[in-house]
């Protein structure tokens, strides 16, 4: 009988020593997993918070450049916009023209001015079907409509070389305000010309059937706009 008590009592033992054991490898298995959930977490954030600091880093001084007219250089300023095809993809499309001028006041730069025009049927999709019917009363009808127009009404921070840049927009005889958010990228001088010369980066959004342009609505109804614009000072 003692030996029997004996035998049950190291069973009872090995048998909480082994479930201890499990036990000990969960919680090692759990804190590793947990361990290794806040270091994923702790990498995103890094990568947010770098994005964020690169985000808010000022753009190029302004105030480097003499005040005057600016205009937007053909050959390397781009207007594009992207929607949603019915969540397949996302299309680029961009207008081959943009004529945009700055007034410049170096001293105060949110004093400046910005005006924008963009002839409308210099629109190019790369598929010659959808360019004809983008040109077309179904959307930006063109014949009607020769011209799409931006001038601001406000801008912001423009002296940390970025911010935000407000203004009506015009699109089919319809004008709301629009705001574009982006960063002066480099001030400097032509390195051919020695003109004086900047750089600037910027998006917005905006709803299409608030000007109209509303076929197929409300399927791509936001449509995000890209501008990559160079502008010299005009002789």
């Amino acid at each position: 009988m003692k030996y029997t008590l004996i035998s049950l009592s190291a069973i009872t033992l090995l048998a909480a020593c082994s479930q201890a054991e499990n036990m000990a490898d969960k919680a090692a298995n759990k804190t590793q997993e947990v361990a290794s959930d806040v270091a994923a977490k702790t990498t995103e954030m890094a990568k947010d918070g770098l994005q964020a600091a690169k985000d808010m880093t000022p753009g190029a001084d302004l105030s480097a450049l003499p005040s005057g007219t600016y205009k937007s250089e053909q050959g390397h300023t781009y207007v594009s916009f992207q929607y949603w095809h019915q969540d397949y993809s996302k299309p680029i499309i961009r207008w081959g023209e943009t004529n945009a001028t700055i007034e410049l006041n170096a001293d105060n730069p949110e004093e400046s001015t910005l005006m924008v025009t963009i002839p409308s049927a210099s629109i190019d999709t790369g598929v010659p079907d959808w360019d004809k019917h983008i040109k077309s009363a179904d959307f930006f009808d063109v014949e009607n409509f020769p011209t799409i127009t931006f001038k601001s009404t406000d801008i912001d921070q423009a002296f940390l070389g970025g911010g935000s840049v407000t203004g009506d927009m015009t699109i089919k005889g319809v004008t709301k305000p629009v705001t574009f958010t982006g960063k002066v990228n480099k001030v400097g001088k032509h390195f051919r010309s020695g003109v004086d010369m900047f750089g600037i980066s910027a998006t917005g959004k905006l709803n299409r059937s608030d000007f109209g342009v509303d076929t197929y609505a409300p399927m791509a109804e936001e449509i995000d706009i890209t501008i990559e614009a160079e502008f010299q000072k005009a002789e």
